[in-house]
């Protein structure tokens, strides 16, 4: 009798077909040309990467150099040689920190924000037009300004951090307010509930899937935002790391760091998917 594959079986395979493809045309891309390279490259690039031009021309990172580079970096992430020098795990721990920092401070100022737009039409057309010229600026745009006004790389960092993660939590939260089934509303005004308590027993269980989602975009947004932010402002962080590395002309780390920020990345939307899951109205 014929196992079956499950669906997700069925999709694993699949991923690691396309794995197995991907590495094949990076392994081919990467094989050495030496009598045309030499010819393509610049005598001063080649000078630049330190060596003649068969080596410039075929500098870009094979996925041997890149597994051996994963394993030496994961093997000691927490190392501190210095300023310019430091590991991975610590990198990350940086970033991490202020993402969470600037994070939080949204979540304090959209969420109680937001309930109060989304239930007083009042708050909503006055706050509107402020949220509407704000929300499409960039939130670098913000970072002279707050290296101006707070004058520490860091704390700049964490208010950029901020100003991207308030809005899709602010309107998710607005959203998710504004759309509480009337019949239960109805209900707690029958029982005369107090309003702090029809906040966190009504309100709230039945907004919180919106509000999550919200708090999950505001997440992505802001892991994108520190990389960009940390490279401007230096000192340390993963953002700071690529800049570093890529001063330092090593593609392979260069590489290893987009695919750490891509990992974190992921389990940290997987994070607040596993929430999201948690707080979901089950008919």
């Amino acid at each position: 009798m014929k196992t079956k594959l499950t669906l997700s079986q069925k999709a694993g395979l699949l991923s690691l077909g396309l794995l197995a493809v991907i590495l094949l045309v990076w392994q081919l891309a990467t094989l050495p040309d030496t009598h045309a390279a030499a010819a393509n490259v610049d005598p001063e690039y080649a000078a630049l990467m330190g060596g003649g031009a068969a080596k410039a021309a075929s500098s870009f990172p094979t996925p041997g150099a890149m597994a051996q580079t994963v394993w030496d970096r994961l093997s000691h992430p927490f190392y501190d040689n210095g300023p310019n020098d430091k590991g991975i795990g610590i990198q990350l721990a940086y970033s991490l920190a202020r993402v969470l920092g600037g994070f939080a401070l949204a979540a304090i100022v959209a969420i109680p924000l937001g309930f109060a737009i989304g239930n007083s039409r009042v708050v909503y057309q006055a706050i509107n037009p402020y949220v509407q010229l704000l929300k499409p600026i960039s939130p670098l745009a913000w970072m002279p300004l707050a290296l101006y006004t707070i004058k520490d790389a860091s704390a700049s960092a964490i208010f950029v951090i901020f100003i991207c993660s308030l809005w899709p939590m602010l309107i998710n939260t607005a959203h998710g307010v504004a759309n509480v089934r009337k019949d239960w509303l109805d209900v707690s005004r029958t029982l005369e509930v107090n309003p702090l308590r029809k906040a966190f027993r009504v309100i709230l269980p039945a907004a919180a899937p919106t509000i999550l989602t919200g708090m999950r975009i505001s997440m992505g947004i802001a892991w994108l935002v520190i990389v960009a932010a940390e490279m401007l402002v230096g000192g340390t962080g993963i953002g700071y790391f690529v800049w570093n590395e890529w001063n330092n002309l090593s593609l392979t780390n260069v590489l290893f760091a987009i695919f750490m920020i891509g990992v974190v990345g992921m389990a940290l939307d997987s994070i607040f998917g596993v929430l999201a899951k948690r707080v979901a109205y089950q008919e």
